[in-house]
């Protein structure tokens, strides 16, 4: 189902994930006019189930945003199917631009559309993404138990992630990939744990029926893996916001680009606000859903201060 778009709302949503959804949730049980407008591109689709969610354990990510959809809409909020190209300051508000032509006004922005993954370029690896290519020890680590896992380097960060994924096998295998130049006192962490550390550019990533079977090296050398585990650059999709003068900016943490904020979502551009992925590189589903929750309804008190100002204005105008 999707709901046509009006002209006006209180308060648009860019982006129909965990975070948008729960913002809208709260918007429009505050009785306000809220769209949600979702190009479809959820970044965890290739999943096959959520993990860390409370009461949500192992469902699929488009069953969990089906259910949310559901939610907002019986509130009376719209969720559209579209993707936005831009967005300007309008009479007080701003205008937002859909690729295909149509045109929404909101008197405020909460922007949830999450990030892209940048792979390392290694041939074979991108088509695994999600299945036999993981990320996050906390989302996939259960389901890959006790096989043997490949962690490739891609910088610094990638020592946390072989200590992590230790927890969940005793068969772990580093890929240095000439990316990871690992002192004496780190290689004997790895080492004393009992994992295995191979130097070496990786030529490709081999794979039979669409399985994972290991890394060739460069040097001809063949490592059987059946997970391969590697850190993406993480990049907010935030292009469409740059004419409100909004810009993504290095994260703190050195694992990409993101839009700041404040602890509540509020951005320097009054009236826009951010939630999920896009400001918050590492959070995961359930603080996505939270922190678009918290942006709803700091969205809403402004929205309420905004009212009872206009509304003070014309008692004392009488």
């Amino acid at each position: 189902m999707t709901d046509e778009l009006r002209e006006q709302y209180d308060v648009v949503v860019v982006g129909g994930g965990a975070a948008g959804l729960n913002g809208a949730l709260m918007l429009a049980r505050a009785r306000r006019a809220v769209a949600v407008i979702d190009a479809g591109e959820p970044r965890n689709a290739p999943a096959e189930g959520v993990h860390g969610l409370l009461g949500r354990e192992g469902m699929p990510p488009a069953e969990l945003l089906a259910i949310g959809r559901g939610e907002v809409r019986q509130y009376g909020g719209h969720v559209v199917d579209g993707a936005v190209s831009g967005a300007k300051a309008a009479d007080g508000g701003f205008a937002v631009a859909l690729a295909d032509g149509r045109e929404v006004k909101a008197r405020k922005l909460l922007v949830t559309t999450g990030l892209v993954d940048r792979l390392p370029e290694i041939p074979g690896l991108a088509e695994h993404w999600g299945r036999g290519l993981i990320h996050c020890p906390y989302c996939h680590g259960w389901e890959v138990r006790d096989r043997a896992i490949g962690v490739i380097a891609t910088g610094p960060m990638s020592m946390h992630g072989a200590l992590l994924f230790r927890q969940w096998t005793a068969d772990l295998v580093v890929f240095t990939n000439e990316r990871l130049a690992l002192p004496a006192e780190e290689r004997e962490k790895l080492i004393a744990r009992g994992t295995r550390i191979v130097d070496g550019a990786i030529e490709r990533i081999e794979a039979e029926d669409g399985r994972i079977t290991g890394v060739r090296l460069a040097g001809g050398e063949f490592v059987e893996r059946s997970v391969l585990a590697t850190s993406s650059r993480l990049e907010a999709r935030a292009g469409f916001l740059k004419d409100l003068g909004l810009k993504t900016v290095e994260h703190p943490s050195g694992a990409g680009e993101h839009v700041p904020a404040d602890p509540v979502g509020r951005t320097d551009v009054p009236g826009v606000w951010v939630a999920g992925n896009v400001t918050d590189l590492m959070g995961q589903v359930g603080a996505s859903a939270a922190a678009g929750a918290m942006a709803g309804a700091q969205i809403n008190m402004e929205l309420v201060n905004e009212d009872t100002a206009a509304a003070v204005a014309a008692y004392r105008a009488r």
